[in-house]
């Protein structure tokens, strides 16, 4: 039984087509356990109360909120809010779709509980928590939580804040 030409060279690029994917999803899943392996987790990145009065230091505070900072987002773009809006998140917020949101984001590509904003030592931080399109602190995506600073630019799908003070 004599295999048409055509059909046999069908068959090949149909496995040599296969085998590249398989190779892609080798590479790419190799790619994120390097990354996550040499990333420092934020645990690292930022000392706990404890560790911080361990080495003979103060418990870091959060942000003055009495001394007039006031931590806040400023829309840029975003569905039913003007842009140049400020939403107030105080000492922290969670963005997202859900109504139990703090800061609801009213976007297609935005998840339930999309990100996060929070108060670590004196600092806010943002991380995303494990969306699906994922969190882009100007204009690079999230990968671990990371200090946010003044006229920073927090892009969820089409959405976009500044964070200000």
């Amino acid at each position: 039984m004599s295999d048409d030409p055509v059909a046999l060279a069908l068959k090949f690029g149909f496995l040599a087509v296969l085998y590249l994917f398989l190779l892609w999803v080798a590479r790419s899943s190799l790619r994120d356990l390097r990354r996550e392996a040499s990333g420092s987790s934020f645990d690292e990145m930022v000392d706990s109360p404890t560790e911080a009065v361990k080495r003979g230091g103060r418990e870091p505070k959060g942000p003055d909120l009495s001394a007039g900072v006031q931590p806040r987002l400023e829309v840029v773009a975003a569905m039913n809010h003007d842009p140049g809006e400020h939403l107030v998140i105080g000492d922290g917020a969670t963005l997202g779709r859900t109504d139990a949101a703090d800061v609801q984001v009213e976007d297609p590509f935005a998840s339930s509980a999309h990100a996060r904003i929070f108060a670590r030592g004196q600092f806010m931080f943002i991380e995303d928590m494990g969306s699906t399109n994922g969190t882009y602190l100007n204009g690079r995506p999230l990968r671990r939580a990371e200090q946010l600073k003044v006229a920073d630019t927090i892009r969820i799908g089409d959405t976009e804040y500044r964070y200000q003070e």
